[in-house]
């Protein structure tokens, strides 16, 4: 068996970030933002609109650098983060927890998306949108043309499409999906090496996983005045009516998380007997930087040692659980597209059929997996699914404005889910750690 540093020991260059109490700095930063963006705002009469346009240019700043700091090390953090998992694990382990795993998370994906129908349906924020303000009434889209698919005639291609065939070209271009795929072929063809063949594969894993932390360390400074400047820079251009045109779209997502965040906490009593309460404690600190900086991925490190040292989680599981959580496991997410395309049908007057519905929440979390990591990527993807389906894409541009406050609590959402996995997963095929561990509350 070859041994292995597990990613956990890398969560050092973030604790620091827990002890400064970065997620207040970035509450403070998202107030302060929101206060200059209103400010600067044309429509206040301090700044001409030439001039406040490109003040905001220079506020996005921050935020683009960040965003792009951490797309630029999450392919090969994720990358390292999986291989070292599997090759932590025996491969008879693997046949049957692998599977296992992965039809766990189709379920929790489902119940996301089962979530989000029912709040949708019976709250119908998209039913008060033209009364409140803020959203468009043309059809044409503020994105760009989005060509017309079949849904169900592209299904065939994309499951064929899932295996890539130029691993380099789905690393450059970003296509998380068959990055994993192509990751996880890689590790299990490791496990069959001799140990000193694979050895030098693995050390070298572990370099770039710690080179991956330092530079995650650094933009982790930049997040209080990424989400200053991008506020900021979001109210200089649009104004508070996109706040409270949109705030009830905001609620219902927002209550959608909380029903899902209930599951996971019911998940974790019914399989390990912690109490709720307690759980959550032990789980503060990821949930607080995922909050803080909208990136799971980011956050890996701290899940894992979360994970090991206050749940009791052996760290092979969580070296396998967590990376392949953070790229596919994006329950919040899900609930957030199936909210938005059943919101924005609602304000247009669509009536969509039941059929219809389990298409197009299916397609659009499908394709959200394998979205590249770029700046509104996850838009385009949705726009496309949206306009094959007859529904109106104007609203995006809506949504992209208030997008990064709600990613703030998906991806909260999604950091619970990947430790809920973690819990769950060690009870079965974890070592008797897990069993006689005590969450520790703080």
């Amino acid at each position: 068996m070859i041994e292995f540093r597990p990613l956990s020991n890398l969560s050092v260059h973030l604790e620091r970030l827990i002890k400064g109490r970065l997620w207040l700095k970035v509450i403070i930063g998202l107030m302060l933002g929101a206060g200059l963006g209103l400010l600067i705002n044309p429509s206040a009469g301090f700044l001409s609109e030439d001039a406040s346009l490109r003040l905001a240019d220079w506020l996005d700043l921050p935020g683009q650098i960040f965003m792009r700091l951490v797309q630029m090390i999450m392919i090969p953090l994720i990358f390292t983060s999986i291989i070292t998992g599997i090759v932590s694990n025996t491969s008879e382990n693997l046949k049957t927890f692998g599977l296992r795993l992965l039809l766990y998370f189709v379920f929790t994906t489902a119940v996301a998306i089962l979530i989000g129908v029912i709040v949708t349906l019976i709250l119908k924020p998209g039913q008060y949108i033209f009364s409140l303000g803020g959203f468009p009434n043309s059809t044409e889209s503020p994105i760009g043309p989005v060509e017309q698919t079949n849904l169900i005639e592209d299904l065939p291609n994309a499951i064929s499409n899932l295996i890539p065939n130029n691993p380099l070209e789905s690393i450059l271009t970003g296509e998380m999906l068959g990055v994993v795929i192509f990751t996880i072929i890689i590790g299990v063809a490791i496990t069959q090496l001799k140990a000193e063949t694979a050895r030098p594969i693995v050390r070298f894993s572990e370099a770039v996983q710690k080179i991956c932390m330092i530079i995650v360390s650094w933009a982790m400074r930049l997040v209080p005045y990424a989400v200053f400047g991008l506020i900021a820079a979001l109210m200089s251009r649009t104004g508070a009516e996109v706040f409270l045109g949109l705030g009830y779209y905001m609620l219902v997502v927002i209550l959608g998380l909380l029903i899902l965040m209930a599951f996971y906490l019911i998940l974790v009593y019914i399989f390990t007997k912690k109490k709720p309460v307690s759980f959550i404690k032990a789980i503060k600190e990821p949930q607080l930087l995922a909050f803080s900086t909208a990136s799971s991925a980011a956050v890996m490190p701290l899940s894992m040692k979360t994970a090991d040292e206050k749940l009791g989680v052996s760290s092979n599981i969580s070296d396998f659980v967590i990376p392949i959580g953070a790229t596919i496991n994006m329950d919040g997410t899900a609930l957030f597209q199936c909210v938005t395309t059943l919101f924005m049908a609602q304000a247009y007057g669509i009536e969509l059929s039941i059929l219809n519905l389990l298409l197009i929440t299916f397609t659009v979390v499908a394709a959200s997996i394998g979205t590249p990591a770029i700046p509104g990527g996850g838009v385009i993807i949705l726009a496309s699914v949206l306009q094959s389906s007859g529904i109106p894409v104007d609203g995006l541009i809506v949504i992209i404005g208030i997008d990064r406050i709600l990613g703030m609590f998906r991806t909260a959402v999604n950091v619970t889910g990947d430790l809920t996995a973690c819990l769950i997963f060690s009870k079965f095929y974890g070592s008797k750690r897990a069993d006689e561990t005590t969450v520790e509350a703080q």
